[in-house]
């Protein structure tokens, strides 16, 4: 009897070390997975945005761009003139400083453009020049202080060329840079996470570490090569 008992006694040992570890593992799947899945949720719709755009990036000498071109010019009224006179910087008319607020809803509405109240313009002793470049397109618009005129010019190069510079922060403003940092840690909370489910599940799964270490292999390797 005390043989047999003896005999179990390393049986038993191991089966309630097999029980600990797959309590411990069940505990670390409850933990991580609901922070995958939420991870991956929240960054679903943006990874697809960049791998698109990367493609479109990618080929972007292959995607054919009509860009669509307003442009114009007009006389400035008297009270126009003496807004911009007044506006002016006051070292000497020059530098940098907003265009006139009283003009700037109305400027707007005339020119079918949008641009904030404090945007800055380069201000010399002959010309106003304000620069609006956005994604998907740029604009300007000049003033000739000595005439007393205004030209201007708005392109739009289209939806695949906003997107390409939604996808490089391009002229986005700090909002949307401000979003790309927090969605980059975002993916990689998610792939790190990812990746903790895979070493939980590689033992039954056999492929798992090849195929991780494949496609840590493969995009190194491409780099070295097209480095050469």
């Amino acid at each position: 009897m005390d043989q047999g008992l003896s005999t179990l006694e390393p049986a038993a040992s191991a089966l309630a070390a097999a029980v600990q570890r797959a309590q411990r593992r069940a505990q670390w799947l409850k933990a991580i997975l609901p922070l995958h899945w939420i991870s991956s949720a929240l960054t679903l719709a943006g990874l697809l945005l960049f791998a698109l755009t990367g493609i479109t990036l990618n080929h972007a000498g292959s995607i054919e761009a009509r860009p669509v071109l307003r442009s114009g010019s007009f006389e400035l009224s008297p009270a126009e003139r003496g807004a911009f006179a007044r506006g002016a910087p006051p070292a000497g008319g020059s530098g940098r400083a907003p265009l006139p607020l009283s003009l700037h809803q109305p400027l707007q509405e005339r020119l079918g453009l949008q641009w904030a109240a404090d945007t800055e313009a380069e201000w010399s002793a002959d010309e106003v020049y304000l620069s609006l470049p956005r994604p998907g397109g740029d604009a300007w618009l000049r003033v000739d202080r000595a005439r007393g005129s205004l030209e201007w010019e708005d392109s739009d190069r289209g939806g695949v060329a906003w997107l390409n510079d939604l996808h490089k922060a391009r002229h986005t403003g700090l909002v949307w840079r401000a979003f790309i940092d927090i969605f980059a840690i975002a993916c990689a909370f998610a792939a790190v996470t990812g990746l903790l489910l895979l070493a939980l599940h590689a033992r039954r799964r056999p492929s798992t570490w090849p195929l991780v270490a494949a496609g840590l292999l493969l995009p190194l390797l491409l780099a070295v090569y097209a480095a050469h």
